[in-house]
C-alpha cells in the first residue's frame, strides 16, 4: 500500500500556530477599532478571539439564531455584517443595557432601552406548558387583532352591538321578503343573538333580560349600546372604550355562513341518498308464495 507521510517540524507547527493566532487577533483589532462594545454573531468565536474582545471590555455573544439578529437588528438599528473585514461605524447600533439574565433557570441575554426600536420581545412565564401555550396563543391573537386595526383603520362598538343591530336589520328586511326566504333571513337574524347571549351568560347574566334590553336601546337609535358585563346593562360601547375590528367581524360572520351553507348541504346529501330507492329489490309485499310479513325480512 503507498502511503504519503508528512513530516513537519515542531518549528513548522509553531509558526503556523501563531501566523494563525496572528490572523484571529487581527479579526479582533478590527471589531475594537470599530468602537463596538458588544457584538453578537450568528456562528462561533474562536476562544482566542473572544478573550482578545474581553480584554477590550467587549461582550462576544455567538450562536445567535438569525431571526433574533435580524429582531436585534431593528431593535438597535444596527446593519447586519457578513464580514468583519467589512465592519463601519455607520453600521453601529446603539443600546442602553446589554445584560445576562436569569428566567426560570435559564441564563439570557437582554438588550434595553433602544432607541426608537422596531422589535421587542415578550418574555411569557406561567405554572405550566399548557398554561404558557394559551397565554401565547392569546397574545398573539391580540396582537393580530392590533395590526388589522392599524392596517384598516376601521372598528365598530363591541359588546354584541353590531350583531343586535345586524339581527334588527335582517328581521325588519325578512318581513318585506315574504315566503321561505323570510324564514332563512329570520333564522340568520336569530343567529346573530348568539353573541350578546354569550356575552351574559359568561357574566353570569339572565340573556333574556339583557337581550331584549340591548334591543330596546338599538330601536331607540342607540345602535352602539352594547353589554357591559360589569355593570349588567346595555352601555355606549364607543364611550367605554370597547371596540373590535371591522374585518374580524366580517370574517367572522362570512366563515360562520360558509360552515352552515356546508352542514346544510351534507344534510341535503345524506336526505336525498336515504329517499332514493334502492334498485333490484323485493316488491313490498314480498316474493310469490310467502306467507304474509316474509318479505319483510
Amino acid at each position: 500500500m503507498n502511503a504519503k507521510i508528512n513530516i513537519t517540524s515542531p518549528g513548522q507547527v509553531q509558526a503556523f500556530i501563531d501566523e494563525d493566532e496572528h490572523m484571529v487577533h487581527t479579526m479582533a483589532n478590527k471589531v475594537i477599532e470599530s468602537g463596538a462594545t458588544v457584538v453578537f454573531c450568528q456562528k462561533g468565536i474562536d476562544d482566542v478571539a473572544q478573550s482578545y474582545l474581553a480584554k477590550a471590555g467587549i461582550l462576544a455573544v455567538r450562536r445567535v439564531k438569525k431571526s433574533d439578529m435580524e429582531n436585534l437588528a431593528r431593535a438597535s438599528g444596527a446593519t447586519l455584517a457578513n464580514s468583519v473585514d467589512t465592519i463601519t461605524k455607520s453600521d453601529l447600533g446603539s443600546a442602553g443595557l446589554v445584560e445576562e439574565k436569569k428566567f426560570s433557570g435559564d441564563e439570557m441575554i437582554t438588550v434595553s432601552k433602544c432607541k426608537n426600536p422596531k422589535a421587542v420581545s415578550i418574555i411569557i412565564r406561567g405554572g405550566s406548558d399548557h398554561i404558557i401555550d394559551e397565554i401565547e396563543r392569546a397574545l398573539h391573537d391580540a396582537l393580530m387583532v392590533v395590526s388589522v386595526v392599524v392596517k384598516d383603520k376601521k372598528v365598530v362598538a363591541g359588546g354584541g352591538a353590531p350583531e343586535t343591530e345586524l339581527s334588527l336589520q335582517l328581521q325588519r328586511y325578512a318581513s318585506s321578503v315574504g315566503g321561505r326566504k323570510q324564514l332563512a333571513i329570520e333564522a340568520f337574524a336569530s343567529a346573530m343573538d348568539i353573541i350578546p347571549r354569550s356575552l351574559a351568560e359568561n357574566a353570569g347574566l339572565d340573556p333574556i333580560d339583557m337581550i331584549v334590553a340591548i334591543r330596546a336601546e338599538h330601536e331607540a337609535g342607540h345602535k352602539t349600546f352594547g353589554l357591559d358585563v360589569f355593570k349588567g346593562k346595555p352601555v355606549d360601547m364607543l364611550k367605554a372604550g370597547v371596540v373590535e375590528p371591522l374585518r374580524v367581524k366580517t370574517q367572522a360572520i362570512s366563515s360562520a355562513t360558509e360552515a352552515a351553507v356546508m352542514i346544510l348541504r351534507i344534510d341535503d346529501v345524506i336526505a336525498s341518498s336515504k329517499s332514493a330507492a334502492p334498485g333490484g329489490g323485493m316488491p313490498p309485499g314480498g316474493m310469490g308464495g310467502m306467507p304474509p310479513g316474509m318479505g319483510d325480512y
